[in-house]
Formats: C-alpha cells, sequence, structure tokens
C-alpha cells in the first residue's frame, strides 16, 4: 500500500491547533482574575432589559430589544408609536 504523503496537512494542522490553544490563552490572560465578567456582562443587559420594560422600550437605548417583541414567544406586546 502506497503511504499518502499526508505530513503537510498534518502540520498545518497542529500549527492551527496551536494557535488557537494561544488565542485561549490570551482570553484568559485578559479576563484574568475577574472569574464573573461574563455573569457582570449578563446582569448589567437584564437590567437594561428592566429599566426599558418599564418606559415600554421608548427610548433610543432600547431599540436594540425592538426584534425581540411583539411576537408569541417573548409574550411582551409593545406599541412603538410615538404618540401613544
Amino acid at each position: 500500500m502506497a503511504e499518502p504523503h499526508n505530513y503537510a496537512k498534518v502540520g498545518y494542522s497542529m500549527i492551527l491547533v496551536a494557535a488557537s490553544l494561544v488565542v485561549i490563552a490570551l482570553v484568559g490572560i485578559a479576563i484574568g482574575e475577574d472569574v464573573l465578567y461574563a455573569d457582570k456582562i449578563q446582569r448589567a443587559n437584564t437590567l437594561l432589559f428592566e429599566e426599558c420594560k418599564v418606559i415600554d422600550f421608548k427610548d433610543p437605548k432600547c431599540e436594540k430589544f425592538h426584534t425581540y417583541l411583539n411576537n408569541d414567544v417573548a409574550g411582551i406586546y409593545v406599541d412603538f408609536e410615538e404618540g401613544s
């Protein structure tokens, strides 16, 4: 049986795996000691959503939630008209 000579492909794959591990390590170093980094982001976004819900999503900072509203899944129906 002939040898397939896939050494170059295997080498490139190993380089790709090593590079991805380096990226993971750099992200870990960037976050550092803050193990609750993602939790803080989620809490901030939840707080913004709750504030927007109180004012019926009328503020311009609440526009990012408009695509998720007025459907059966969300269960939140808002009239976005200025005059209401």
